[in-house]
């Protein structure tokens, strides 16, 4: 939904819903935004392999799809906190069910390997 903000063609709604939170980093960022303002630098740190450039790339696509909020606190030195949107805060459900269906994943996969 970033690339292109004109096109709202979507074949279905799941369609819609991956090109505003799919990809590698987003669901992992929202993870860590469900619960808790974070700044930009305990952000990276949360999300080992994420690179500076790319943390900022999916924040600004985030933003601009209105699920994520960047708030710039006038102090020295300047401090930027990025939170879920009232929007946003929508996708904290989803996101609950997606970590328990990942622990059960983990679980399941453990003890196929374990067995083997």
């Amino acid at each position: 939904m970033s690339e292109d903000k004109s096109a709202c063609h979507f074949a279905c709604p799941v369609e819609a819903a991956l090109a505003v939170i799919g990809g590698k980093w987003k669901g992992i960022i929202l993870y860590h935004l469900k619960d808790d303002n974070r700044r930009f630098n305990e952000l990276k740190r949360l999300i080992p392999g994420i690179t500076q450039r790319m943390l900022t790339k999916q924040l600004r696509e985030l933003e601009a799809d209105q699920i994520v909020h960047r708030e710039i606190f006038q102090q020295i030195p300047p401090r930027v906190e990025y939170s879920l949107t009232p929007f946003g805060q929508t996708l904290t459900p989803i996101l609950k069910t997606i970590q328990e269906w990942g622990i059960e994943y983990i679980e399941k996969i453990t003890e196929i390997r374990n067995s083997s």
